[in-house]
C-alpha cells in the first residue's frame, strides 16, 4: 500500500487507538483526581500519533526516523504512567494489560517504519516522497 498522507500510516493508526484507550482509562472517576498525572499520559500517548504525523511532513528520511524515534520515547512513556495508575489502584490489571500491549505495538511499529528507512529503502535505492508515493 502506498502512503500518501500520514493517516495510511499503520503505526499512526495504532498511536490513534492508543490515544483513545489512554482518554477512556483516565475519564474514570478515580483517574480524574489525579490532573498531574492525568495530563501527562494524555500528552505522551498524543505525541505518539503527533510525532508521526510531523515526521511524515519533515521532508527527509533521516527527520522522520528522528520523529519515529520520537514515537517510541512517548510509548514508553506512557508504559511507566501506567504503572503509576496501576500502583495507585486508578485502572484494574486487564485496563493495564491492553494498554500497556497496545503503546508497546505504536513502538514496535514505529522501530520497523525506522529500520525501513534505515535500510530498506537504501537497499532498494529508490527513495520515495512521502507525500505523493512516488519514487523521487
Amino acid at each position: 500500500m502506498k502512503i500518501l498522507k500520514f493517516e495510511d500510516i499503520e503505526a499512526w493508526q495504532e498511536a490513534r487507538r492508543l490515544v483513545n484507550m489512554v482518554y477512556d482509562l483516565t475519564n474514570k472517576k478515580e483517574f480524574q483526581k489525579d490532573f498531574g498525572l492525568k495530563e501527562q499520559i494524555q500528552r505522551a500517548a498524543v505525541s505518539c500519533m503527533s510525532n508521526i504525523a510531523e515526521g511524515f511532513d519533515s521532508g527527509s528520511d533521516q527527520q522522520f526516523v528522528q520523529y519515529l524515534v520520537y514515537t517510541r520515547r512517548s510509548s514508553s512513556e506512557v508504559q511507566s504512567q501506567l504503572y503509576v495508575a496501576l500502583d495507585r489502584k486508578y485502572i484494574a490489571q486487564d485496563e493495564f494489560n491492553a494498554v500497556y500491549e497496545q503503546a508497546k505495538k505504536v513502538a514496535k511499529l514505529s522501530n520497523g517504519f525506522i529500520k525501513y528507512l534505515r535500510t530498506g529503502r537504501q537497499a532498494d535505492r529508490r527513495p520515495v516522497d512521502w507525500k505523493t508515493g512516488r519514487p523521487t
